[in-house]
C-alpha cells in the first residue's frame, strides 16, 4: 500500500507508544518484520520552543524506515510549525496524535480531546498539510465517549483537509484501554467513509485478530501497540499468518531470553547505561511474563541498574521448555 507517495511494504505497523516506542524498539520491531514505525508523540509546543527532549524524539535512524513522526497539539499554526521543525529529522511521513486518552495531554485540548471538534481536526491538517511536502497522517479514536461518537466525521474532514491515511483506535476517549470493547465497527464505517487509507488499531495481539480485523473491517492496515510489548516477534507471526495461513514461529524461552538481552543492549547503546537499564526495566518485566517465578524476576529487574545485573539475573531463568 502507499500512504502519500511512501510505499509501506506489508500490513503491519509499530504504534507510537509514549515511553515505549523509541529508536531501540522500533529497529527491533522492524527487524521482526514491522513494515511501518511512528515515533514516540512530541509536543509541538515543546519543539516550538526548542525543547531538547521533545526534538531528541524525532531522531529517526536508517534502521527503521519508512518511519512517522508524531506529533500532538491543538493550535494549528504550532503545530506547523512543529512540522517544520521535524522535518530537519527526514521522518518519511507526519502523523498527528488525536487519539492519546491520556489526561495530562486531553486536558490542555490536546489528543482525543480534539474528537469533540471535528472542524479544528480539518484546520490542524490543513496547516500541516500547507507546510510539508511529505504525507500527512492522524490517529483518532472513535470519540470523545459514547454521546460523541465522531471517527466518521473527523475521518472525512480530516481527509478533505489533505490526510493521506486515518488510523483509528476503536475505543472512545472515555474507555481508555478496558479490555473488550474495540468497536470493529467504527473501524469499519471508517474505511467505507473515505478514500485514503485506513489503518486498524486496538487489541490486535494475535494473529488470528489480526487476520479477522482485516477481513471484517476491509482496513489496509493494522497497528500494533501493547500486543508488541515483550513480544516484538508478534509482526512475524502476523505476516506469516496472513501470508500462509499459519503462525509459523514460536520462540523459545531462550530465544526470548536472548532477544531481552539485545534490547536492552541497545537500549544503553542509544542512551548510555545509566539511563538506558532505567527505561529498559518496563520492558525487561514483559519479556519475563510467562516465566517460572516471574514475579519475583520482575520484583529483582525493577532494580537493575546495570547491564552485567540484567546478565546475572539471566543466569537465574529457567529456560528449561
Amino acid at each position: 500500500m502507499f500512504i502519500g507517495n511512501v510505499e509501506i511494504k506489508g500490513k503491519t505497523a509499530l504504534a507510537p507508544m509514549a515511553g515505549v516506542a523509541d529508536m531501540a524498539f522500533r529497529e527491533l520491531c522492524v527487524n521482526y518484520g514491522a513494515s511501518y514505525v511512528v515515533s514516540e508523540m512530541v509536543s509541538s509546543k515543546g519543539v516550538s520552543y526548542d525543547s531538547y527532549k521533545s526534538k531528541e524524539l524525532m531522531n529517526l535512524s536508517d534502521k527503521e524506515r519508512p518511519a512517522g513522526v508524531q506529533l500532538f497539539g491543538s493550535d494549528p499554526d504550532t503545530m506547523a510549525k512543529a512540522s517544520v521543525i521535524a522535518m530537519e529529522y527526514s521522518p518519511d511521513i507526519i502523523d498527528i496524535n488525536m487519539g492519546c486518552p491520556a489526561p495530562k495531554i486531553t486536558s490542555s485540548g490536546c489528543g482525543s480531546a480534539l474528537m469533540k471538534n471535528p472542524d479544528l481536526c480539518g484546520k490542524i491538517v490543513e496547516a500541516v498539510k500547507k507546510t510539508v511536502n511529505i504525507p500527512v497522517t492522524v490517529k483518532i479514536r472513535k470519540g470523545w465517549d459514547n454521546n460523541t461518537v465522531t471517527a466518521v466525521e473527523v475521518a472525512k474532514i480530516c481527509e478533505s483537509a489533505g490526510a493521506d491515511a486515518i488510523t483509528i483506535h476503536g475505543r472512545t476517549r472515555q474507555q481508555q484501554y478496558t479490555p473488550n470493547t474495540v468497536d470493529w465497527d467504527i473501524i469499519k464505517a471508517v474505511k467505507n467513509s473515505v478514500k485514503i487509507p485506513v489503518i486498524a488499531n486496538g487489541d490486535i495481539t494475535t494473529p488470528q485478530i489480526a487476520s479477522d480485523i482485516i477481513e471484517y473491517t476491509n482496513c489496509d492496515m493494522i497497528m500494533i501497540g501493547r500486543g508488541a510489548l515483550g513480544n516484538p516477534w508478534i509482526f512475524y507471526q502476523i505476516n506469516s499468518w496472513l501470508e500462509y495461513g499459519r503462525d509459523s514461529f514460536v520462540p523459545t524461552k531462550s530465544e526470548k531470553i536472548k532477544v531481552m538481552l539485545n534490547h536492552a543492549k541497545k537500549i544503553c547503546d542509544y542512551k548510555g547505561e545509566n539511563i538506558g537499564m532505567r527505561e529498559a526495566r518496563k520492558h525487561i518485566a514483559w519479556y519475563l511474563k510467562g516465566f517460572r517465578g516471574a514475579a519475583s524476576l520482575r520484583n529483582e529487574s525493577s532494580r537493575l541498574e546495570t547491564f552485567e545485573q540484567l546478565i546475572e539475573l539471566c543466569k537465574k531463568i529457567d529456560i528449561s521448555e
